[in-house]
């Protein structure tokens, strides 16, 4: 009943964020016409070589309407980008909720029969699609932003991704792409599932021993400040992997859309790091180990 529930909100969200997608496209087309306007008007003063009082009033009225325009665009985006969020957060409640029945759609397979090549694409996949934070003006990157950590008190949810450490077969602890099944508040304890399902394994671990992954991507041409830093020490999903290893950050990403390039601890090279490695946003955390080997 819930899963029913969960489509038809997900449909009435969906009809609204294509009339938002439409007005946006209404709004950008009103605009327009202010906007070349503003360029004609500067193109005649180019031509007299001269900013006569008319021009000064006539811009000053015409920059005046394409700033309440960009205004209301910018409103219309934000209320389509929260839908989008909604959306994401019914799909995921979803997928939750239909895991705990034993439930699996075709493209959410049970883990005991999902592939690693499939596993491979999905985290690609979630990567690719993870959240822009986009911030008003004077607006500071939130905890969990790109490099922004989570606050002090912050609890992962069901569903969520985290960097789990554990220990290995061999008795050596790594850190692993974990998914937090639940939390005890009494314990103060996580129980996570590997997101490998090879390892299929569930583990308990305290919250020391989880790092919380970003929930947004951050802007390197507005927020540069929510993004790690040359040489910074950092945990990063190694290509191809579900497991985290130290490295270094050797490039910053700098456009929205860019990997950051890092240095992974590698011994079998002689200055003991890995060539250039991509490296998705969502899966470079901070390396609580402050000191580098």
């Amino acid at each position: 009943m819930a899963l029913v529930s969960a489509d038809t909100k997900i449909s009435e969200l969906l009809t609204e964020l294509h009339q938002l997608i439409k007005q946006t496209q209404e709004e950008r087309s009103r605009s327009e016409h202010n906007l070349l306007n503003i360029q004609k008007t500067h193109e005649r003063m180019q031509t007299e070589n001269k900013t006569s009082p008319y021009y000064r009033s006539k811009l000053r009225g015409l920059y005046t309407t394409a700033k309440a325009d960009a205004e209301a665009e910018c409103s219309i985006l934000r209320h389509a980008l929260d839908k989008i969020a909604e959306i994401k957060s019914l799909l995921e409640e979803r997928r939750i909720a239909a895991k705990m029945a034993g439930v699996y759609s075709d493209s959410d397979p049970p883990r005991k029969t999902m592939r690693r090549g499939v596993l491979m694409t999905l985290l690609q996949q979630s990567a690719m699609t993870l959240p822009l934070w986009i911030g008003k003006p004077g607006d500071s990157p939130p905890p969990l932003c790109g490099a922004m950590p989570a606050s002090s008190d912050y609890v992962a949810k069901p569903g969520d991704k985290v960097a789990a450490r554990v220990k290995a077969v061999d008795g050596d602890e790594q850190w692993i792409l974990a998914e937090v099944v639940s939390y005890s508040h009494s314990t103060n304890k996580y129980e996570v599932d590997d997101i490998d399902e090879e390892g299929k394994e569930r583990h308990t671990l305290s919250r020391r021993r989880i790092i919380p992954l970003p929930q947004w991507k951050a802007n390197p041409e507005t927020d540069p400040e929510a993004l790690f830093s040359k040489d910074q020490l950092v945990l990063a999903l190694y290509p191809q992997t579900t497991c985290f290893y130290r490295a270094l950050i050797h490039t910053p990403p700098h456009r929205p859309q860019d990997d950051y390039s890092v240095l992974f601890e590698d011994t079998s090279y002689a200055d003991g790091y890995s060539p250039p490695l991509n490296v998705a946003q969502r899966y470079v955390v901070a390396c609580k180990e402050n000191k580098k080997k």
